[in-house]
């Protein structure tokens, strides 16, 4: 994997989406990409430095790269990298 330049800010994650298994016990199936749905788990790829408290202090992340995460359906923005650019 080539070192990406992406830097996620305060409490913020980079989480490249894990693929379905699209295999079905009835045989092969090929859906479109529009029947598909959008992963829910993921692997964290950065992590930020973690939200700020009303003091000004870093609250630490709990988090860390490489760990498999669960997030919501629709949850976060989706950011295409080309990896000529990395």
């Amino acid at each position: 994997m080539a070192k990406m330049k992406l830097h996620p800010l305060g409490d913020r994650l980079l989480v490249e989406p894990l693929e379905h298994d699209e295999t079905f016990a009835g045989g092969m199936l090929v859906l479109p990409e529009t029947a598909k749905e959008k992963p829910q788990q993921g692997r964290v790829l950065a992590v930020g430095p973690g939200a700020r408290d009303e003091q000004g202090k870093r609250l630490a992340m709990d988090i860390n790269v490489g760990d498999r995460v669960v997030f919501a359906r629709y949850a976060g923005t989706e950011v295409k990298v080309d990896a000529s650019n990395t």
